[in-house]
């Protein structure tokens, strides 16, 4: 009987880059009592027998280098198939790991440098950068004497704005309005001490303290008296006066809420006007035609939400270190 006995394993052992594979050569094992039914059954790369060599195979071929060939007793025959690795297989798997890996460690660096880059960003961009003027006031800047500064109505975000145009009812003085956009040069107002005051320029103001207003632009304080505002018919406050003209209808009282002791950037307050005693005050009630789109400010005498303002853009001059 001819016993075969035949075991054919292939391993595939690609790299990481090139895909390269080492083979194993099949290992076969032969073994025969008779060179004649060697010479039928078997077509092998290489034969060495024990025996009549001369009867036996005719055709021979080069066995591979790896291959190696051993005999057993008289009429076997035994061919053998060792595992067979090319040059650059063994170079493959006798080189360093991180060479046969390049491309694993480029994507790898990569990866970590755009980790650090997003690190680097969120540590270091401004998160105050979409905030409005308002959230920028909780750095609680001091405002002092000759500071020029934006007021800003708390409820509706407008700014407290005038311009060279008369009411066309009530004093016709210089109008007084709420402005709905931030970037507006009439919405700036000087902080401005009493005619009969010792405080100077950088002074910090307390509560309670009797202040001017002065409209940068048309040098115009603000104003009010007894005349109906045109919209509501509230306490009309306007603009009035220069730079050498003022009395006691342009004086209104500070009044912080909390418990500030100073004012602040971050400080809600109240402007209380001294003659007539209404609080400036604005809603969201509307002008038609000259002031199109602008809301009436006027005064009322009631403690209302509607009465606080809050100091927004502006220039805030550096305290003098007067108490």
């Amino acid at each position: 009987m001819l016993k075969i006995h035949g075991i054919l394993v292939h391993y595939a052992l690609p790299s990481l880059i090139g895909l390269k594979f080492r083979t194993r050569q099949p290992e076969l094992q032969i073994e025969s009592d008779s060179p004649s039914e060697l010479r039928h059954r078997v077509r092998a790369p290489t034969v060495a027998t024990s025996g009549q060599q001369s009867n036996g195979l005719t055709r021979r071929k080069s066995a591979p280098q790896s291959a190696f060939v051993s005999t057993q007793k008289s009429g076997s025959a035994r061919i053998v198939y060792r595992e067979s690795v090319n040059s650059s297989s063994r170079s493959d798997l006798n080189s360093p790991f991180w060479l046969s890996t390049w491309f694993i460690s480029i994507l790898l660096a990569m990866a970590v440098s755009f980790f650090a880059l997003a690190i680097y960003l969120f540590l270091t961009l401004d998160y105050d950068y979409t905030s409005t003027p308002v959230s920028a006031a909780s750095e609680g800047v001091q405002i002092t004497y000759g500071s020029t500064i934006k007021l800003m109505h708390e409820r509706t975000k407008f700014r407290l704005h005038s311009h060279d145009v008369p009411y066309g009812s009530g004093s016709g003085q210089q109008s007084v309005t709420g402005f709905p956009n931030v970037d507006d040069s009439n919405s700036y107002w000087i902080v401005r001490p009493t005619l009969d005051s010792s405080a100077k320029q950088g002074d910090t103001i307390k509560s309670g303290t009797i202040i001017r207003l002065q409209h940068m632009r048309t040098r115009r304080w603000l104003h009010s008296h007894l005349h109906a505002s045109p919209i509501s018919g509230n306490l009309e406050v306007s603009c009035f006066g220069d730079d050498g003209n003022s009395d006691t209808g342009d004086y209104w009282r500070l009044e912080i809420e909390g418990n500030g002791k100073t004012w602040r950037q971050d400080q809600r307050v109240r402007l209380h006007h001294v003659d007539t005693g209404g609080y400036l005050h604005s809603h969201d009630k509307k002008y038609n035609r000259i002031a199109g789109g602008q809301q009436e400010v006027c005064g009322v005498r009631e403690k209302r939400a509607d009465n606080v303002w809050l100091a927004a853009e502006g220039v805030y001059l550096p305290t003098s270190g007067s108490k």
